[in-house]
């Protein structure tokens, strides 16, 4: 149960802030669009939120832990959706912005997207990505083998 309410809280407060209250803050205004921008926006918004949601999943039910770097999950997490990316959570928060994007038809979202792209980068490859070697070694050099660190890549 305590698990289940750091993870809740952590997404509330961080990527609910990062792709949720800040575009719907910086969209404020503007309607959402009609007609495919509606659907494809609407459609990226389900698959973010569903992507970033089973990438939490994954890290409290196999790695029993969280996206929390203070409360990381104790296991490598190379299940579901970490086969084919080892970042599906920002992967997932970049979707949901871009949904948020198409379906308000918003320009200003897309800058907001790639700096934050960008930090996601540096925090993966300046913390992230040394911490796992650190803990987890060879496993996690096999894995990064395997798996690119975003989707093909």
């Amino acid at each position: 149960m305590a698990l289940l309410v750091k993870n809740l809280l952590f997404t509330v407060i961080v990527p609910g802030t990062v792709a949720i209250y800040a575009p719907l803050f910086l969209v404020r205004g503007l309607q959402a669009g009609e007609g495919i921008s509606r659907i494809v926006g609407a459609g990226m918004l389900v698959v973010g939120i569903s992507t970033y949601l089973w990438g939490v999943w994954d890290f409290a039910t196999f790695g029993r832990g969280t996206p929390a770097p203070i409360d990381a999950p104790k296991k490598l997490v190379v299940h579901g959706l970490y086969r084919y990316t080892r970042n599906p959570m920002y992967v997932g928060v970049l979707t949901t912005i871009l949904g948020w994007a198409m379906l308000y038809r918003a320009v200003v979202l897309l800058p907001y997207a790639l700096v934050l792209g960008l930090c996601f980068q540096a925090f993966i490859v300046g913390y992230e990505e040394p911490h796992l070697r650190r803990v987890f070694g060879a496993e996690y050099d096999d894995y990064r083998a395997r798996v690119g660190r975003w989707v093909g890549f």
